[in-house]
């Protein structure tokens, strides 16, 4: 393998070299902390999506991949859409586009100030690292426009039939709300249903997200793989 336990962890917290290999995800330690090191190539990006890694760190730190254990996942099909959410959604207060204004979602989510969270995860390496899937058609954002102002947003990875959701903002009373349903609605009318939300949050169980056994997950993410992937510049149809 061309990867080792780096020295003196507790649980074996691997180092990653130039090679695009990744241990297994069961490895990762009680925090979800898998490995450290590599880089965010989009191939090296792809690979860890895959297998149910994603990257998550501080500016200043090495690069830290996590499969956390259990793992927050919303099953399309099992949407929950609050009655008040669907009485704004009615009055259609906001026009939902896809693709058109990746960079700038991924630089507001980055800028939201968020409780508990000094600072951001979303490094300039991160934002690259990024953009550079999207313009291969594997990172794809949803945006929430009114009076064709942006004012909300999410950008994730789609592969296979998953959907791998990274961060959202909001800077009007309901946008990321409306831009979230307006996503899974989306995703589950073209066949991609397994919704991967990372970490729990009261917000995303208020729709219906739930928290499954890493094993559960990955059993769920190597069926999802053996779909074919929706690549390219995505339009919202349901609008």
């Amino acid at each position: 393998m061309e990867y080792h336990a780096a020295k003196g962890a507790l649980v074996p917290v691997y180092a990653l070299t130039d090679a695009l290999v990744f241990p297994p995800p069961g490895h990762a330690d009680q925090s979800g902390l898998l490995a450290v090191g590599g880089d965010l190539s989009p191939k090296r990006l792809v690979l860890a999506y895959s297998q149910g890694i994603f990257p998550w760190y501080n500016e200043g730190q090495p690069i830290l991949w996590h499969s956390p254990d259990p793992r927050m996942v919303l099953w399309g099909p099992n949407l929950h859409v609050p009655r008040s959410l669907k009485k704004v959604i009615r009055r259609q207060r906001f026009e939902v586009r896809c693709d058109t204004m990746f960079e700038e979602v991924v630089l507001r989510c980055a800028s939201v100030p968020r409780p508990d969270q000094e600072g951001t995860w979303i490094t300039e390496d991160m934002l690259q690292g990024y953009l550079a899937l999207h313009a291969l058609g594997v990172a794809h954002s949803f945006e929430a426009f009114e009076d064709d102002e942006l004012v909300g947003g999410l950008y994730g990875v789609s592969l296979g039939g998953a959907f791998f959701g990274e961060s959202m903002f909001a800077s009007a009373n309901d946008a990321s709300k409306v831009v979230f349903v307006a996503l899974v609605q989306q995703l589950v009318a073209w066949g991609i249903e397994l919704i991967d939300c990372q970490v729990h949050t009261d917000h995303l169980e208020r729709f219906g997200a739930e928290l499954w056994p890493r094993t559960r997950f990955l059993t769920a993410l190597d069926v999802a793989m053996g779909s074919a992937s929706r690549q390219g510049t995505w339009q919202y149809e349901l609008g």
